[in-house]
């Protein structure tokens, strides 16, 4: 079964613009999630989702840099330029990742995966019933869903956001929620502000190896320096 991860990436962000080509530990922010996702052991192909906008275009020569294959759609429609994405590249499973997560952990998301090929889902998620730190979100659909939210989706954010028409229908898709063992969703680790950015550095300074940083290694460091959390714990997350 081929298993794509399409990253979404654009230059354009209300509180940090060009955030993804930001320096993180001498690598910009979109290369360390490229590195990152492409250590998922069941994850065939990547493909990094970005804009037709002249703006993005930097975004394409990123991914030439790291040899990586771009796909360039609708800036607002998100939803049909996933779907044109995976189409493409031929995907049967469709694996979501946005390229605000430096620190999305191979092993959480293959663990998404996995459960996601043995029990046969239309949709499944370790964000539905959040248990693990905002930033190692992972989405996985069938391609099948992914077309019929992208035939059928009529809300502008349930076209901005990609997935909310599928888990907005339970009673159309079978959905399967993935948790861990112990609930860390109090800790933010994505990418959005200033004060996010300041955070997602001290923990890069603070990584033993930067490429192998795991996230319970970043945990370690959170647990063992309660003042790093502190630096973005008040920044509100963006609602739908």
């Amino acid at each position: 079964m081929r298993v794509v991860a399409i990253i979404q990436a654009r230059m354009g962000s209300t509180r940090l613009p060009g955030k993804v080509l930001k320096d993180l530990a001498g690598a910009t922010v979109l290369e360390r999630v490229v590195s990152r996702v492409r250590g998922c052991r069941l994850v065939s192909d990547v493909v990094v989702a970005t804009s037709a906008e002249p703006a993005d275009e930097v975004i394409l020569n990123e991914c030439k840099r790291l040899g990586t294959e771009p796909f360039r759609g609708s800036e607002q429609d998100v939803l049909d330029r996933y779907y044109r994405a995976a189409q493409q590249a031929g995907a049967e499973v469709v694996v979501r990742i946005t390229s605000d997560c430096p620190l999305i952990d191979p092993e959480v998301s293959d663990e998404t995966i996995q459960k996601f090929l043995v029990e046969r889902p239309d949709y499944a998620s370790n964000a539905l019933e959040r248990t693990y730190p905002r930033g190692l979100d992972t989405e996985v659909m069938t391609f099948a869903a992914l077309e019929c939210a992208w035939a059928e989706a009529r809300q502008a954010y349930q076209r901005e956001h990609v997935t909310p028409f599928l888990y907005q229908h339970p009673e159309r898709f079978k959905l399967l929620s993935v948790k861990g063992d112990h609930d860390y969703s109090q800790y933010r680790w994505t990418l959005d502000t200033p004060e996010d950015l300041e955070f997602l550095r001290a923990v890069y300074a603070r990584g033993v190896d930067r490429h192998d940083l795991t996230w319970l290694d970043v945990l370690n460091i959170v647990e063992r320096e309660p003042g790093l959390a502190e630096i973005n714990r008040h920044v509100v997350q963006k609602t739908i």
